[in-house]
């Protein structure tokens, strides 16, 4: 029988919680060759649980000094499983509200424990607005733009414990676990699935945590997407000098008016590109430097975290 930790980050949506720990439950019924187990990371939630379900012995709750974040919780259970568990085969990372559908683990679970890779979920139904599709839409193409990945999943997945102990010591996972799943090289894959709708409440998630969350996942990339902002003002500097260029010839090898402006116009914007390209090029310079320092992998952070 495999053993199975369900990893969920929580914050003041105990109802929800309470939902997909009976599925989770059900789960166990319908699939007799896994064994499941819930670990809560309770992200500084005002109220704590009172229901008997969370009284099981299969159920764990990690409560928080403070509130981390969505992203820093999840690797604070990550880790937790890491040193805490011995018994472990796979690892399932899910958010607690349900648009995370728990009906889909075992299909995670057999993939990922066949293929001994992470397995993410790749979206292909999304019950959320019209507003927040369309931000998703632009996020997605902004993270391609400047990072030349394409990402089209978030934290809904499952790996097998030899991947565990490589996706603990990831730094980056303190800022955003899929993002620094993507930028480690670490193999894996996708399973194309529905999302779900919430069971209840609204999504504690507002537009700044969201952009936020976004610029996350884009900030792992941070040397790659200095270089391309690199590039790009190369082109744009070219761009520049060809129209001066342009201009110049018209003006002095043919009879065509040119309008005073223009020339101006292309110096002004080719001293913007020039100056953006210096600020990249220092910050890329200076990130790489920062790269002397040499820190361990710290697997054990979560411990500061912990309340109890």
């Amino acid at each position: 029988m495999q053993k199975v930790y369900c990893v969920t980050p929580l914050y003041n949506d105990w109802t929800s919680c309470v939902v997909l720990a009976d599925k989770i439950r059900q789960l166990e019924k319908e699939h007799s060759g896994f064994m499941f187990n819930l670990v809560i990371v309770n992200d500084g939630s005002v109220t704590l649980p009172e229901e008997d379900i969370f009284r099981s012995e299969n159920i764990k709750i990690l409560n928080l000094k403070v509130n981390v974040g969505h992203q820093r919780a999840i690797a604070i259970g990550l880790q937790y499983v890491y040193n805490e568990v011995n018994d472990c085969d796979a690892v399932v990372v899910l958010d607690s509200d349900g648009e995370d559908r728990p009906e889909d683990i075992p299909l995670l679970l057999e993939k990922t424990l066949k293929i001994q890779t992470i397995v993410f979920a790749e979206r292909n139904k999304r019950e959320e607005s019209l507003m927040f599709k369309t931000g998703y839409w632009f996020y997605k193409v902004l993270f391609n733009t400047l990072t030349g990945k394409k990402i089209s999943f978030g934290n809904f997945s499952a790996m097998p414990v030899n991947q565990l102990k490589k996706v603990v010591a990831l730094s980056n996972i303190w800022n955003h676990y899929s993002g620094a799943v993507m930028h480690s090289r670490l193999p894996y894959s996708k399973v194309l699935l529905d999302r779900g709708k919430r069971y209840s409440g609204q999504s504690k998630m507002n537009f700044t945590s969201l952009v936020l969350h976004g610029l996350s996942s884009i900030s792992v990339y941070f040397d790659s997407i200095s270089v391309r902002i690199l590039k790009f003002c190369f082109y744009g500097i070219a761009l520049c000098f060809t129209g001066v260029f342009y201009i110049l010839f018209q003006k002095f090898f043919t009879e065509k008016a040119i309008p005073g402006w223009a020339s101006s116009l292309i110096m002004i914007i080719t001293g913007i590109i020039l100056q953006l390209f210096s600020v990249t090029l220092i910050v890329l310079l200076l990130q790489l430097s920062s790269r002397k320092n040499i820190d361990a992998p710290n697997t054990k952070k979560y411990l500061d975290f912990l309340e109890d």
